[in-house]
């Protein structure tokens, strides 16, 4: 049984321990300890220690690592085992802009396989690699969360609808010519280390540019107004006594 089952993370266990290159200064430093004291426990802001150490580095980096558990705490191998944990972590360095291409269900049946081969093929590199040039590197995502827009793609954490092969030739063309872009439905790109940045909750002022949803996500809404339907109010919480004749 062991020739059956074919893992597209075969890699995602590891930290480059070899490349001890960092780029963690003091003012780094400073804002980790800012993120971690958002917090009543300050090992929940692992997480978005984490995005800004990749904001910084491009990766999760040994230097990183160290860091974060020297703040928080807690070990190195604690650190690690969140960072391996959690694919939106990287273990080696992503390139100025990320793409990932989802192959789940909908999107699947929808040709996201074939966009994946596809961005394979254009990039020259495979699943969890960079172009040798650094400025794009791609994976396999699974869902989305937007199935009403399948086949998605997705640069830098921002959607892409409706996909095909000839709007992703054109995405990776203007991603490699450094070419301006704009997401479907958000907003236009920056790069991957500046969206990280914004994950580890240092908003870059654009959360409201461009649409959130579209026709696709607001159909259901746009029948209900027609039909002047609205959702039952809600019941009123029961009272201590009506709570307690209810025991």
């Amino acid at each position: 049984m062991s020739g059956h089952f074919e893992s597209h993370f075969a890699d995602s266990g590891a930290v480059d321990y070899s490349d001890q290159s960092s780029n963690i200064d003091t003012a780094t430093i400073g804002e980790l300890r800012e993120i971690a004291e958002r917090y009543p426990q300050a090992r929940s802001a692992l997480l978005p220690m984490l995005h800004l150490v990749q904001s910084v580095d491009g990766r999760v980096s040994p230097r990183g690592i160290e860091v974060c558990a020297d703040i928080l705490g807690i070990t190195t191998a604690q650190v690690s085992g969140v960072a391996t944990f959690y694919t939106m972590y990287k273990r080696r360095p992503a390139g100025t802009h990320h793409v990932g291409v989802c192959t789940t269900a909908l999107c699947a049946v929808m040709g996201g396989d074939i966009l994946l081969e596809q961005a394979k093929t254009k990039l020259g590199i495979d699943e969890g690699q960079t172009t040798p040039c650094g400025k794009v590197s791609l994976e396999r995502l699974e869902c989305n969360a937007a199935c009403d827009y399948a086949p998605v793609v997705m640069v830098n954490w921002e959607f892409f609808d409706n996909m095909s092969p000839e709007t992703t030739e054109q995405l990776l063309d203007a991603l490699m010519n450094d070419e301006e872009v704009t997401s479907t439905r958000g907003a236009g790109l920056t790069s991957w280390r500046a969206a990280e940045r914004v994950l580890a909750g240092f908003p870059d002022g654009r959360a409201n540019e461009g649409p959130s949803g579209g026709p696709a996500s607001l159909l259901g809404l746009g029948i209900a107004r027609e039909n002047n339907w609205s959702a039952p109010e809600p019941r009123a919480t029961n009272s201590p006594e009506e709570t307690e004749e209810v025991k």
